[in-house]
C-alpha cells in the first residue's frame, strides 16, 4: 500500500490463521521473527505466540466475551504510539484481519494518523475449521453458494441486524462466525426463511488446534446438543448439506 507517512514505524496487520501454526503464512512468520512490537488478539494460539522474537514487546489486546482487555479505540491509539518509536509493529489477529477481524477499521484509523500500513492475509477459520473436520464449504453436488456471516453484532453497525431470512433463502451453505451464544435466536429466523429443521449443522470449536471438538446435528437438535455437552465459544457453525460429506467417507477410513 503506497501512502504518505508521518512516523518511522510501519504497522503490519497480520492474519495468524485459525490456530495451527503450520497454517500461518511464511510472510507472517517472518514478521513475527523480526518485530519490535507485537499486539496480539485472544484467539491467537499459544503455539504461534511462541514464534515471536524474544526481543519483541508483546501486548495482549484480546477481546473475549465479557473480558475485553482493551477497547478498540485504545488498541488503535496503542499502535499509533508504538509506530512513533519502533520500526516494525505487528498487529496479530486470529484468522484473517479483514474477515470479521476489525482490520479494516484499524487500517483506516492508522492511515489517517499518518502510519504506514501493510496487510498480510491469513487463513480464515470459516474455511479451515470445516476443512479439518472433513467438511468442504463448497461441493458441486450440494451447493453453488456459501455465505460467511457474523452471529455477533455490534451496535455501531451500518445497519441494525443481519437479515437471516434472506440468507436462508439465498444461500445453500452458511458459515456463522461468533454465533454460539445467539444460535437459539438465529435458527428460528433461518427456519422462517424457508430452511428445514432437518438441515444439517456442524459446530466446530477451536478449529485446527489439537483440542478441536465438534458437534453435528440438525437445526432442530443442535441447541439441545450444545446445552447437554456444555459446548462453548469460540466456535464456527456450518449449515447445509455439505455437513454430511464426512459421513460419505467414514466407511472407508
Amino acid at each position: 500500500m503506497n501512502q504518505k507517512k508521518s512516523y518511522p514505524g510501519k504497522v503490519y496487520l497480520v492474519g495468524a490463521g485459525p490456530g495451527d501454526p503450520g497454517l500461518m503464512t511464511v510472510k507472517g512468520k517472518t514478521l513475527l521473527e523480526h518485530a519490535d512490537v507485537v499486539v496480539y488478539d485472544a484467539l491467537v494460539s499459544p503455539a504461534i505466540l511462541q514464534t515471536i522474537s524474544p526481543r519483541a514487546e508483546k501486548i495482549n489486546a484480546g477481546k473475549r466475551r465479557g473480558r475485553h482487555s482493551k477497547l478498540q479505540s485504545e488498541t488503535t491509539e496503542l499502535l499509533i504510539e508504538k509506530a512513533k518509536t519502533n520500526a516494525v509493529i505487528v498487529r496479530l489477529k486470529g484468522g484473517d484481519p479483514f474477515v470479521f477481524g476489525r482490520g479494516g477499521e484499524e487500517m483506516i484509523d492508522l492511515v489517517r494518523s499518518g502510519i504506514a500500513v501493510e496487510v498480510v492475509p491469513g487463513i480464515t477459520s470459516g474455511i479451515a475449521a470445516p476443512a479439518y473436520a472433513g467438511i468442504p464449504v463448497t461441493h458441486r453436488l450440494y451447493n453453488s453458494s456459501v455465505t460467511f456471516v457474523t452471529g455477533h453484532e455490534t451496535t455501531e453497525k451500518y445497519r441494525p441486524q443481519v437479515n437471516w431470512q434472506a440468507i436462508a433463502m439465498g444461500s445453500e451453505t452458511i458459515v456463522i462466525y461468533m454465533g454460539v451464544h445467539h444460535l437459539s435466536k438465529i435458527i428460528p429466523q433461518l427456519v422462517a426463511g424457508g430452511m428445514s429443521l432437518d438441515t444439517p449443522i456442524a459446530m466446530i470449536r477451536w478449529g485446527t488446534r489439537p483440542e478441536q471438538t465438534q458437534l453435528v446435528g440438525t437445526l432442530e437438535t443442535i441447541v439441545a446438543q450444545m446445552t447437554a455437552e456444555k459446548f462453548e465459544a469460540p466456535a464456527i457453525a456450518i449449515i447445509g448439506k455439505v455437513v454430511n460429506v464426512p459421513s460419505l467417507i467414514a466407511p472407508y477410513l
